[in-house]
């Protein structure tokens, strides 16, 4: 049985989801999507110019899974950039950081303290 995947941690979400080629109709655009956790991958390495071990640390996985995220979102970005092709941030098996789920209903919230249903806003009764 294989080994059940761990979410990588992230600390926020991406403000800007989309870039494009100026000048090309959305329509005749081919697009390419980029994890969530390889931007925040690339933000901790490339932006921050933390060391590996570091950036693998704050996302909570191992050093060999990071240098693979990153290689793969290092040549997504080079395919968009080269090739003229949009580029679209979303999904990905990640959490955000100060980020839990209901217990109850499973909503994600940012939660401050304990997490309880009661602090839900869908749960309350």
């Amino acid at each position: 049985m294989p080994r059940p995947f761990k979410p990588r941690r992230v600390s926020e979400m991406p403000r800007y989801t989309y870039f494009k080629p100026t000048g090309i109709p959305m329509p005749l655009l081919d697009e390419i999507v980029l994890t969530v956790d390889e931007v925040e991958a690339i933000r901790l390495k490339d932006l921050e110019g933390l060391e590996q071990h570091d950036c693998a640390a704050r996302m909570n996985i191992a050093q060999s899974t990071l240098q693979r995220i990153l290689v793969s979102a290092r040549q997504k970005i080079s395919q968009a950039l080269i090739e003229g092709k949009a580029l679209r941030i979303h999904g990905g098996t990640y959490s955000i950081e100060n980020e839990q789920g209901c217990p109850r209903c499973r909503r994600r919230r940012m939660y401050a303290g304990s997490v309880d249903a009661i602090d839900c806003p869908e749960c309350e009764d």
